[in-house]
């Protein structure tokens, strides 16, 4: 089998890998369909991150379970699934408490797509092992396109995170999103879809914007800040100078949600976020508990992540695609079916 491989900027390569077999009866082999990018592939990619390669790369993919070892129930050899990029087992303290992000069960960071845990391998490989599938695969429900769902692994779920429960909390909350890329889109259409009585989407990109004018936001090209002007901040660039402007919009007691990925240093405007009494959330998503909820939303009809699908591409294009610049490439193999835009 072939494994998509990060070797250098801007450089990826198919290297060889021992077949995979099931090796215990918690694991399951699947062979990702419809593989995407994550906002920090890109960066990744362009030299940014702060792991030395090669590492296998892709922690976003709807996969066809190939193989299951002989305890699993949830899925059999055939089913379309959601893999989480997180490693997680389902049983330990932190997996129940919903933190499977943490899990003690495997090293800490435990993730595909990046060596921070050990080397899980990634999802653009022709098969991958998923060590607890009972507690990691997610069915795709009937009805749902894998190419428009590919990021439910990470970006679309997490999308759902960043927006959904503050809604939830707050109805018709005033949301703002400063983002670089996918995640920033989905929160518009998710924030619209659930409620948002104000959604005002900053980023420099015109194609971007135009996207985000379609989820009924309105958009600029950088920000000044509103003081007091939203009760969510919602910031999706990896740049810290943008976190800060963020925060300085939020009103007294308002929540900002940071998708992180600062690879480099900055400074936040601690003395105003003291003095509005504003929380910040920055973190690894557990995305595991929410990718079925987020996927309830999809099915719904009420959202249309497809829209943020700027390519579709065939799997063996990967090393001279992958590296070039765009927005949510997904990379399809003859198994799926899609109706997103070519």
């Amino acid at each position: 089998m072939r494994e998509l491989t990060y070797v250098a900027r801007n450089t990826v390569e198919w290297r060889e890998a021992p077949d995979l077999t099931v090796r215990s009866g918690q694991e399951a082999i699947v062979a990702p369909v419809a593989a995407t990018s994550c906002d920090v592939d890109a960066m990744i990619l362009a030299g940014q991150g702060f792991i030395d390669p090669p590492f296998a790369l892709g922690h976003e993919c709807v996969a066809r379970v190939v193989d299951v070892g002989g305890t699993v129930r949830s899925v059999v050899p055939g089913d379309l699934v959601v893999v989480p990029w997180s490693i997680n087992c389902g049983t330990c303290d932190h997996c129940r408490a919903g933190l499977t992000a943490h899990c003690t069960a495997v090293p800490h960071m435990a993730m595909y797509g990046a060596p921070l845990g050990g080397s899980w391998g990634g999802l653009f490989s022709d098969l991958v092992r998923v060590p607890y599938a009972d507690a990691m695969l997610v069915p795709l429900p009937d009805g749902l396109d894998p190419v428009a769902m590919a990021s439910a692994s990470d970006n679309w779920s997490l999308a759902w995170r960043l927006v959904a429960p503050h809604l939830k909390n707050k109805p018709g909350a005033r949301v703002l999103v400063v983002a670089r890329g996918s995640i920033g889109l989905y929160v518009c259409d998710i924030a619209r879809a659930l409620g948002a009585s104000d959604v005002l989407y900053v980023d420099p990109d015109p194609e971007h914007r135009e996207i985000a004018r379609g989820y009924g936001a309105a958009t600029a090209e950088t920000l000044e800040p509103i003081p007091h002007g939203f009760d969510l901040a919602v910031e999706a660039t990896g740049r810290v100078d943008q976190l800060a402007l963020a925060l300085k919009c939020l009103v007294p007691e308002g929540f900002c949600e940071s998708a992180g990925n600062h690879f480099r240093p900055g400074e936040l405007p601690l003395l105003d976020m003291y003095l509005t009494g504003v929380t910040m959330r920055i973190a690894r998503d557990n995305v595991r508990g929410h990718i079925p909820d987020a996927l309830d939303l999809a099915l719904s009809g009420k959202v249309d992540p497809a829209r943020v699908v700027s390519h579709v591409i065939d799997w063996e294009d990967l090393p001279e695609a992958l590296p070039e610049r765009r927005l949510k490439p997904v990379f399809v193999r003859a198994d799926t079916t899609s109706h997103a835009p070519g």
